[in-house]
């Protein structure tokens, strides 16, 4: 999972706010490179819980109104056209980093950090 985000990471570099992306990602690929070696940090995990929270509650009403437009698709391209798209994109990749972030949670507490 850390080689597959860092992947995801290099490919944010041409996103209109490419910043604050790198930096999850990062994040995510850190903590879960952490966990190869059973080396976790609660810090770390729990950090990245809550900026993922918020995240997805930042974003929920632009998700909300994704699924009340019908779902269209956020795949046609790249290149987002409209503002739903980059927001569900968005929405869904906190989402991934949150599960991730919850997961590695789990994971430390079986070895008791």
């Amino acid at each position: 999972m850390s080689i597959l985000f860092i992947l995801f990471a290099w490919f944010q570099l041409n996103d209109p706010d490419p910043w604050l992306w790198v930096a999850l990602y990062i994040w995510v690929a850190i903590v879960c490179g952490m966990a190869v070696f059973s080396k976790y940090s609660k810090y770390l995990i729990l950090g990245g819980i809550i900026a993922s929270v918020l995240g997805v509650v930042f974003l929920l009403p632009e998700f909300i109104y994704w699924i009340q437009m019908g779902m269209p698709t956020i795949t046609g391209s790249m290149k987002a056209e409209a503002p739903h798209i980059e927001y569900t994109r968005e929405f869904l990749g906190l989402g991934i980093c949150l599960g991730v972030f919850i997961f590695q949670y789990f994971q430390q507490k079986k070895v008791k950090i």
